[in-house]
């Protein structure tokens, strides 16, 4: 569902965001203030915290020395909305110079808390069907960032490759989770072109992923960019080796932790991009209203031996032989 437009008030609120920035002019001055970052992150997970890593270096390698320059508050609220909420308004309050909000929950209680301060967001899927943004092209407040919107038509395409003969395919997802909604949307019309059935589970919390699985009588799973689900992998790990199907997941972070393969994206380059869009803000005034959502092109093979192993999945060679990444 896209944001409504605020009209005049979009437009005070957009001024009072300059001002308490300065457009960035004064970091663009040499000033000796001190730039406050403060980060929110909806979970503890290799590919989010990549991301994070991945934006500080940005402005460490652009001008700003922490503790010397800049400093950055580092908050996780531990898969809780109510926590990003509370670590969203403390960030208002404490009137921060700009917000990174990794992963769509999070962003979402950051753009809800603070409305006069520059937010940058990673790690989410479609800001725009969020509420983040008017427009991918043309955000319209004070929200802007990178996507990390996955090759679902590639990721499931290796469906085929991995079990030509599979005719079902099952999806355990969040239902309150819009990039997980839109992954699935995604996934529906892909599975039609590939000639497979499509199975879905929807879950509420991380708790629920196991029985979930469990449920789907399919030929191979596909792990989405689902918080709760990404949360719980070991569970749909263990499903996928007990039934002896693949199990091709969202992110290159997954197939590192066991999952089968992926055609995925590089998290600490996404961070870093989006750090790059910091430094544009609190250097040269970008205005984040007018930045549009930046994505990265590049994506990567990953391919797990091991996991092909416990699963019963013979890899083909020529799998292999295009893989970026394998993991033994």
């Amino acid at each position: 569902m896209k944001r409504s437009k605020t009209g005049a008030l979009g437009a005070l609120l957009l001024g009072v965001s300059l001002a308490a920035t300065g457009c960035g002019g004064d970091t663009a001055a040499g000033s000796n203030d001190m730039v406050r970052i403060g980060i929110t992150q909806i979970v503890e997970h290799p590919s989010l915290d990549a991301s994070r890593e991945g934006f500080k270096r940005a402005l460490l390698e652009n001008g700003y020395t922490e503790g010397e320059n800049i400093t950055f508050d580092e908050q996780n609220a531990q898969n809780d909305q109510a926590t990003a909420t509370s670590i969203a308004s403390k960030f208002a309050s404490d009137g921060v110079d700009l917000v990174l909000a990794i992963a769509t929950p999070t962003a979402q209680a950051a753009a809800q808390a603070i409305t006069d301060i520059p937010i940058l967001i990673t790690a989410v899927t479609e800001p725009e069907e969020a509420g983040l943004v008017d427009s991918w092209d043309a955000p319209g407040g004070n929200v802007s960032g990178t996507s990390d919107l996955n090759p679902v038509e590639d990721q499931l395409g290796l469906i085929k490759e991995l079990a030509p003969d599979a005719k079902t395919l099952g999806i355990v997802y969040s239902s309150g989770e819009v990039n997980s909604e839109v992954q699935v949307e995604l996934a529906k019309e892909t599975a039609k072109k590939l000639g497979l059935e499509l199975k879905l589970a929807t879950v509420s919390n991380s708790a629920e992923v196991q029985q979930a699985a469990e449920s789907l009588d399919v030929d191979a799973l596909y792990v989405p960019t689902d918080n709760n689900v990404v949360n719980a992998l070991e569970s749909m790990i263990q499903i996928a080796e007990s039934k002896q199907i693949p199990l091709v997941v969202g992110e290159g972070d997954s197939v590192e932790g066991g999952g089968l393969a992926t055609w995925g994206i590089d998290y600490e380059e996404l961070g870093y991009q989006t750090g790059l869009m910091a430094v544009k803000i609190l250097k040269e005034g970008a205005d984040p209203a007018t930045m549009p959502i930046e994505t990265l092109d590049d994506i990567k093979l990953f391919v797990n031996k091991s996991a092909a192993a416990n699963m019963g999945v013979e890899l083909p060679a020529s799998l292999l032989d295009k893989a970026d990444t394998v993991i033994e």
